[in-house]
């Protein structure tokens, strides 16, 4: 009966140690998945605006096609190069404490044709 009772709360202390470092790795995981999602919409969205440069349309077009692939918060940058065209499209990571400091970035080249 002694040995039982030296053991008690033994559960609430490991539980106490081990439950901050599975929320740590919780968010991680969260925040990892997050950034990918995000930059697979940014780099979709930057091929979307190339296709559409290089295809001739007006970057009042380009802009909506860029915002309907990669959301609202997505920031454009256009860049004329001889024949080809470079769009960087940059958008925040959704979620996270950390989602005004986490931003990600897509870049695709195309050339405009005549």
């Amino acid at each position: 009966m002694a040995e039982r009772e030296s053991e008690r709360g033994t559960v609430t202390a490991e539980l106490a140690i081990g439950l901050p470092a599975v929320v740590l790795v919780l968010v991680a995981v969260l925040t990892l998945t997050a950034a990918s999602t995000a930059q697979m919409r940014a780099l979709d969205a930057a091929r979307a605006g190339a296709r559409a440069v290089a295809v001739g349309e007006q970057e009042s077009v380009v802009v909506e096609v860029v915002a309907r692939v990669g959301g609202s918060e997505a920031e454009m940058s256009l860049v004329h190069e001889g024949e080809w065209v470079r769009v960087t499209v940059t958008r925040p990571v959704a979620g996270g404490w950390a989602a005004g400091t986490l931003r990600a970035t897509g870049v695709a080249s195309a050339w405009v044709e005549p």
